[in-house]
């Protein structure tokens, strides 16, 4: 093998063979390392290229194996190709190919279950009804919770591009809640008649908003005739032998299914 080389790629260090950077001569890298194209070196004297360095672990083991081995859970799709079409290794264009059309695939045949929990609760606030003069008042508030899995990531972004969140007066899209690419919890209120807008804020109450329709969701009725729209948009249909047909009009449960 060749003496080892470190390479310093957006930051984050490497350690490889020039035979292994050269193993395909027509790419971008074939090019900087067989001396037909200039490289750059930054202060340690590695040489440097300044793209992802994250991604640059996957091309580097393409190199090493020619095999694209992604973790079951990658979501970075969109940057990978495009860290692939920069450095023009053409086995591996070939391969993140073949890679997008099975994902595409097992994204085709899908299902989507939804678990509702409604609930009342009793919000105090203060009202001002003069300059120097408050006073306590009550109400009863519907507090939703939607428990909902897909074995389907696209379509839980989907739904994340039109469900938005109504909190501390901006509207955040549900998306920045989804921590695990199959799996949502929503929690949100009802809007309550005389309860102040700084109120929602200060007891930590989000509400729901459909866009780009501007609609709010004060019901599980609009919220499942909401889904059910988003979900049959994409493809999906109601599944006839699960669940019962009372928790379905009830909105206890709400399943899902996709065959394409």
């Amino acid at each position: 093998m060749s003496e080892p080389i470190t390479l310093n790629v957006g930051g984050k260090l490497y350690t490889t063979s020039l035979s292994t950077l050269t193993s395909f001569p027509d790419s971008m890298l074939g090019a900087m390392f067989s001396g037909k194209m200039p490289t750059k070196k930054d202060s340690q004297g590695n040489c440097f290229i300044d793209r992802d360095g994250k991604i640059f672990r996957y091309i580097l083991n393409f190199l090493r194996t020619s095999h694209l081995d992604l973790p079951e859970d990658f979501q970075e799709m969109g940057l990978l190709r495009r860290e692939v079409d920069f450095y023009q290794i053409q086995p591996l264009i070939e391969a993140l190919q073949e890679k997008e059309v099975e994902l595409s695939k097992a994204e085709k045949n899908a299902m989507l279950n939804i678990t509702l929990d409604q609930k009342t609760q009793t919000v105090h606030f203060t009202v001002r009804e003069a300059p120097q003069i408050y006073s306590l008042s009550s109400s009863n508030m519907e507090v939703f919770s939607a428990n909902i899995f897909s074995t389907s990531c696209l379509f839980l972004k989907l739904l994340g591009s039109k469900l938005y969140y109504c909190f501390n007066g901006n509207l955040s899209s549900i998306s920045s809640y989804l921590q695990d690419p199959n799996h949502l919890t929503l929690d949100w209120v009802a809007s309550v008649e005389g309860l102040p807008e700084e109120e929602y804020t200060r007891q930590n109450l989000k509400r729901l908003w459909v866009v780009p329709d501007n609609k709010q969701i004060n019901s599980f009725r609009v919220f499942v005739e909401e889904v059910l729209k988003i979900a049959m948009s994409d493809g999906f249909c109601i599944d006839s032998s699960h669940p019962h047909t009372s928790d379905f009009t009830n909105n206890k449960i709400i399943r899902l299914i996709r065959y394409k």
